[in-house]
């Protein structure tokens, strides 16, 4: 049994600050009335709270998350304030609920919170209702035409604030602060880092199996805010973020020549990577976002290659018979995991950056594909064939190998931030439609991600800052 540790502490003070730049926060705290929190004295902890998994999560944590008040009701651009906690309490439910680690209290068990008891939490009545933690705020009109949202985690058996966040958005931003709220939930409470605040880019599929529009898309992680990025006038494969999430690489067949191209996400222009070559793709940046690693056929063989983001002059990495591509880098930069069928049927193996030390790492049944490196370093995932398209994952030296899901059609994995869980297209047999799916690793706790069209090719951007 794997027990996944709670450990709860007192917190530090609020921060307040613009969530595009998350500065350093002024010592006073929000304009709350600041109530006196009874709890267990200051330096001692809380007994621990726990999450018992069990080949999945057996025992999510109650949590309750009630509608959050506001001083006063006030319009703003993004509905009235009233509205708004509303709205944001159902997306911090949504974000907590999806993850799998929690069980959200129903809505006719929440009862509700008036201003004042944002900071004084009625800890009796949650602690009667089977909740372990609460989770309150608030959302307040500023002056200036902004927002103010307050997040607070409490403790409601040992009754002790664990946690206080605070948002100054503009109102078109307020779908974020309910999602920066969840992730101070989630971090504290599980010791994960953050995802909620995230977003996916994925190719938007539509018309018949032989003739599919394909168009970039990008939307938050839970289908949100949802936009295309090209018209579809040409087929485009495999967008991949870059680190500082300002760009897209991507694969398109422009003129029916496929190439690689960066999408500059601010202005909508679209450049060429590398000029004068027939064909490249499966295209990927760097952890440092200064190259790209692509591949490249030439007089009959595939091989990859690593050029500057800027372009310029590919530098070859590999040099074996067959088809070499789905290269994906290690976090620090100093490994490539990549798919070759240089030994006669598709396989993983791993090498150095500079392409040196090359080595295979799958020895299980069947073909392997698509490998993508965890952000904490210590997991490949890939596409195992065999009798179908499974999601799987094993550590880099090819130890531990664990297929997650089962289903017919299931492959190009790709990681959310903190590494925890994966984004993946499931297609249907027979039909030539796919979906954008989700999986944790306990491989239990599976979701679709809602896409206006169908959907393929997702990949998952770091955490907004």
């Amino acid at each position: 049994m794997l027990k996944l540790r709670m450990t709860i502490a007192m917190s530090g003070c609020l921060a307040l600050g613009p969530l595009a730049a998350q500065e350093a926060p002024p010592p006073a705290p929000l304009d709350v009335p600041q109530v006196a929190t009874p709890g267990a004295p200051a330096g001692q902890d809380a007994p621990p709270l726990e999450v018992d998994v069990t080949g999945g999560i057996s025992a999510p944590m109650p949590i309750a998350i009630p509608y959050m008040p506001t001083p006063a009701v006030q319009s703003t651009p993004a509905g009235s304030t009233d509205d708004l906690g509303r709205q944001l309490a159902e997306i911090v439910t949504a974000d907590l609920k999806n993850s799998g680690l929690f069980t959200p209290l129903q809505p006719g068990q929440l009862r509700a919170v008036v201003f004042p008891e944002v900071t004084a939490p009625a800890y009796d009545y949650w602690g009667g209702t089977g909740a372990q933690a609460l989770v309150q705020g608030f959302v307040r009109s500023n002056g200036d035409g902004t927002l103010t949202v307050g997040c607070y985690l409490y403790d409601v058996f040992s009754k002790i604030e664990l946690a206080r966040q605070g948002f100054v958005v503009q109102p078109s931003d307020w779908r974020r602060a309910a999602h920066k709220c969840a992730d101070t939930v989630y971090t504290r409470l599980t010791g994960e880092g953050p995802y909620f605040d995230s977003r996916i880019v994925y190719v938007s599929e539509t018309g018949p199996k032989n003739k599919r529009i394909k168009r970039l898309a990008i939307m938050d992680q839970d289908g949100a805010n949802h936009r295309f990025l090209t018209n579809g006038q040409s087929i485009v494969l495999t967008p991949r973020f870059a680190p500082n999430q300002q760009s897209i690489v991507y694969m398109s067949y422009v003129g029916d020549q496929p190439a690689i191209y960066v999408y500059d996400l601010a202005s909508g222009r679209q450049r060429k990577v590398v000029q004068g070559v027939s064909l490249t793709f499966a295209p990927r940046f760097s952890p440092d976002g200064r190259s790209i690693l692509f591949s490249m056929a030439q007089n009959g063989n595939t091989d990859l290659y690593r050029v500057s983001a800027q372009g310029g002059s590919p530098q070859r990495l590999t040099n074996s018979p067959g088809i070499d591509t789905g290269g994906s880098y290690s976090p620090d930069g100093s490994r490539i995991v990549f798919e070759s069928d240089r030994g006669g049927s598709q396989q993983l193996y791993v090498m150095n950056a500079d392409g040196s030390n090359q080595r295979r790492i799958s020895f299980g049944g069947g073909r392997y594909g698509t490998p993508v490196w965890s952000p904490r370093g210590d997991l490949v995932a890939f596409t195992r064939i065999q009798g179908g398209f499974k999601i799987g994952i094993m550590s880099p030296d090819g130890g531990g190998e664990k297929l997650l899901t089962d289903a017919w059609g299931d492959e190009g994995p790709s990681w959310s931030p903190n590494g925890r869980v994966l984004t993946f297209l499931r297609s249907a047999q027979g039909s030539g439609r796919s979906q954008v799916w989700s999986v944790d690793l306990t491989g239990v706790n599976e979701r679709r991600i809602g896409t206006p069209l169908d959907g393929s090719d997702p990949s998952w951007g770091p955490v907004r800052p």
